[in-house]
C-alpha cells in the first residue's frame, strides 16, 4: 500500500501566517483536483486552497484558527492512482510501483501540455493589454468564466496608472492634506498641535505602502484565478497576434480574443518640455520630490486642482492658470462656487481666460509669459505643474498593423459590447474616450470579458459619476442644470445647504451644498451634485437613484440616518417635493 500523500499550502503570493477560517473536508471525503480544502483570510483578501490531487482524505492536520504559510501541511490523502483504478475495474494491475504522487498543482504550461488545448493553435482565449482597473477586471472576469487568460502590463506591478501613479497615490496624499487642514482648523478652536513638520521621505513611503498593499493583492488574485501575467509593452503584429517586449526579450502571442485596456497618459501643450526637472506632469508631481515655494498649476480641472490641494497643504504658494472661463468644467457653476470661495483665500492667484504663451525654464526657476485679463504679463515660479488633459495610448500599440478604427481624438471606436471594428478585438477604458475614469473602465472591462465568453452583455450605464477630491470635494452625476437649460428640458431643482445640516457643522464645515435635478413631469431624478466633505461617497446614492428611476418622493421618504451628510440628499429631494421642514420654504404651486 502506497504511503499517504501530503498536501501542503501552495504558493499564495505575498501572504504569510494567514488564518484558516474554514476547513471544508473531513477524513474519509473523496476529493478531486480543484476541490476546495480550506479557506484562508487575511487583511487583504480571503481565498480557498484547492486540492492538487484526486484521492481520499486520511488525516486533517489543521484546524480553524491556525495560521499557515506556504509549505505548511494541510492533510494527508490516499491518492487514486492508475493502479487502484485498474484493480477497481477488475483488470490485473502491473507490478511496477505506483507513480510518484503529485503534491502540487501543475503550472499552466504543464497543464496545457498534458491536456488537449481547447483554444486550438492560439496561446489564449483572452489576451488583455493593460492591467489598470479596467484591464484587471476584464482579465479576472474572463478567468472566472473559464477562459484561459493572459494579462500584459507595462508597469512592474499590476494596477496600471490608477494604482501605481494615479488615483490611489493621489488620494493618499489628499488625505494627508486633509489632516493638515483639519489640524489648522482646530488650532483656532481649542486643540493646538503646533506647526506641522514634514518628512517627505516618510510621507512618500507611507503612500507607497498603500499602493503596495493593493498591487500585491492584485498579484494574489491573478494567481488564484490562474491568470498568466506578463510584464512588458505590447504591440500588434496583425489582427490575431501581438508582440510583448519585456526589455530583455520579446515574445509573440496569438489570441482568440483581445481586450485593449492600455489607458492614457498626461499631455502637455506645445512648448512645455516635460523632461525638464522644473516642469512636471501629474505622474512626476506624485513623487513629491520637493515642495516648491511657488508652484504654477496650468489647468484648472480635476487633476490640477487636486494636486494644488496637496502642494498647498504642504506649504507651496499656488497660482492656477485656466484657459476657460471657469474652474472644473463640466460641473454647474453654483456647485463649484463654494470650492472657489475657499481656494481664493488659500491660493496666491487664480487666473481664468488666461493662456500660457511662453515658458522659459532657467537653472532654478521657470519664467512664464501669460496672456489674459488681470494676469501679469510675466511671472516666475519655482516649478510648473502641467495638468491640461490626457491622451489615449492608442499610438503606442502599432494599431496600424490591424484594421482597428480610431476617431479624430485617436480613441478606439467601440460599440456597446466594447467591440472594435475587428472581430475578436475589444477596447475599454480611457483608450475609448471620455469620460476617462477608472470606475467606467471597470464596468466596461467586465462587459468585454462576458461578451468574449459568449454571454449577452452590454455597457448601458445611464450615468457615470465624476468626483474631484479637492477640499471641499465636488461630485456630480447625470444631467447638470446647465445641460438641462441648454437642452430646454422640463425640469425642477431641489437644493439643500449644508449650513443647515447638523453633521456638517460638527465637522466644522458649513460651505457645502446638495443639489438634485428632477424631470418636471415624472419627478424622477435625472441628475445631482454635491460639494463638501465626502461628496465623492455621497454621489453614489444619487447615481443609484437615477439608475433605479427613483423620484423625489422615493428619495425623500427613504429614512436616512441622523445626523449624517447623507440626509442632505433626502432633504434636497424634499425641497423639490415641497415637504421639507428643516428649512422654511414658501409654498409652491402644484
Amino acid at each position: 500500500m502506497a504511503e499517504p500523500t501530503e498536501v501542503r499550502i501552495p504558493d499564495i503570493g505575498d501572504f504569510d501566517n494567514v488564518e484558516i477560517i474554514e476547513v471544508l473536508v473531513k477524513p474519509g471525503d473523496r476529493i478531486q483536483p480543484e476541490d476546495s480544502l480550506i479557506t484562508l483570510e487575511s487583511d487583504k483578501a480571503s481565498m480557498e486552497v484547492p486540492s492538487p490531487i484526486a484521492g481520499v482524505v486520511k488525516d486533517i492536520k489543521v484546524q480553524i484558527g491556525d495560521k499557515v504559510s506556504q509549505g505548511d501541511l494541510i492533510l494527508t490523502a490516499e491518492v487514486a492512482s492508475e493502479t487502484t483504478a485498474k484493480r477497481d475495474a477488475g483488470t490485473a494491475a502491473p507490478t511496477d510501483s505506483a507513480p510518484e504522487p503529485q503534491t502540487r498543482k501543475p503550472t499552466e504550461s504543464e497543464a496545457a501540455a498534458a491536456t488537449p488545448r481547447e483554444v486550438g493553435s492560439v496561446d489564449c482565449d483572452v489576451l488583455v493589454i493593460g492591467a489598470g482597473p479596467g484591464g484587471y477586471s476584464a482579465a479576472f472576469r474572463a478567468a472566472d468564466l473559464g477562459l484561459k487568460t493572459l494579462l500584459v502590463e507595462s508597469y512592474a506591478d499590476l494596477g496600471g496608472v490608477c494604482l501605481n501613479v494615479g488615483c490611489i497615490p493621489s488620494k493618499a496624499l489628499l488625505h494627508a492634506a486633509k489632516i493638515i487642514e483639519e489640524a489648522a482648523f482646530f488650532g483656532a478652536n481649542g486643540i493646538d498641535f503646533g506647526n506641522p513638520r514634514f518628512d517627505l521621505e516618510k510621507l512618500v513611503g507611507w503612500k507607497q505602502k498603500v499602493v503596495g498593499r493593493l498591487t500585491s493583492g492584485l498579484k494574489s488574485l491573478a494567481k488564484q484565478r490562474n491568470v498568466t501575467v506578463l510584464q512588458g509593452n505590447a504591440r500588434f503584429l496583425d489582427n490575431h497576434r501581438v508582440e510583448v517586449d519585456s526589455g530583455s526579450d520579446t515574445r509573440t502571442l496569438s489570441f482568440r480574443n483581445c481586450i485593449i485596456a492600455a489607458g492614457s497618459r498626461p499631455v502637455a501643450p506645445p512648448g512645455f518640455d516635460l523632461s525638464h526637472p522644473l516642469i512636471m506632469d501629474s505622474t512626476a508631481a506624485l513623487k513629491l520630490e520637493t515642495i516648491p515655494a511657488r508652484l504654477l498649476v496650468v489647468g484648472g480641472g480635476i487633476i490640477g486642482l487636486e494636486l494644488a490641494t496637496v502642494y498647498h497643504a504642504l506649504g507651496a504658494e499656488i497660482t492656477v492658470v485656466e484657459l476657460l472661463d471657469r474652474l472644473m468644467n463640466g460641473a454647474d457653476a453654483d456647485v463649484v462656487k463654494p470650492l472657489r470661495r475657499i481656494i481664493d483665500k488659500r491660493y496666491q492667484r487664480i487666473h481664468l481666460n488666461t493662456k500660457v504663451v511662453k515658458i522659459e525654464p532657467r537653472a532654478d526657476s521657470v519664467k512664464v509669459t501669460l496672456q489674459g485679463e488681470g494676469a501679469p504679463a510675466e511671472a516666475s515660479f519655482d516649478r510648473v505643474l502641467v495638468a491640461t488633459g490626457r491622451h489615449p495610448n492608442s499610438d503606442r500599440l502599432n494599431l496600424e498593423a490591424t484594421d482597428v478604427q480610431v476617431n479624430e481624438q485617436r480613441c478606439i471606436v467601440v460599440d456597446e459590447q466594447m467591440r472594435t471594428s475587428v472581430p475578436g478585438i475589444y477596447a475599454i477604458g480611457d483608450i475609448v474616450g471620455e469620460p476617462m475614469l477608472a470606475h467606467k473602465a471597470t464596468h466596461e472591462g467586465k462587459v468585454a470579458a462576458e461578451v468574449c465568453a459568449g454571454e449577452k452583455s452590454a455597457f448601458d450605464a445611464r450615468v457615470i459619476p465624476a468626483v474631484a477630491y479637492t477640499d471641499p470635494e465636488v461630485a456630480w452625476v447625470g444631467v447638470t442644470e446647465e445641460q438641462a437649460k441648454a437642452q430646454a428640458l422640463d425640469y425642477q431643482v431641489g437644493t439643500f445647504p449644508w449650513a443647515a445640516n447638523g453633521r456638517s457643522l460638527t465637522l466644522g464645515r458649513d460651505e457645502g451644498l446638495t443639489k438634485l435635478i428632477f424631470d418636471g413631469r415624472s419627478e424622477r431624478v435625472i441628475g445631482g451634485a454635491l460639494v463638501g466633505p465626502n461628496a465623492g461617497d455621497l454621489v453614489a446614492e444619487i447615481a443609484l437613484a437615477i439608475e433605479m428611476g427613483a423620484d423625489c418622493h422615493d428619495i425623500g421618504l427613504t429614512i436616512h440616518p441622523h445626523p449624517t451628510l447623507s440626509e442632505t440628499v433626502a432633504m434636497a429631494a424634499e425641497a423639490a417635493a415641497g415637504t421639507l421642514t428643516d428649512l422654511y420654504m414658501p409654498k409652491r404651486g402644484r
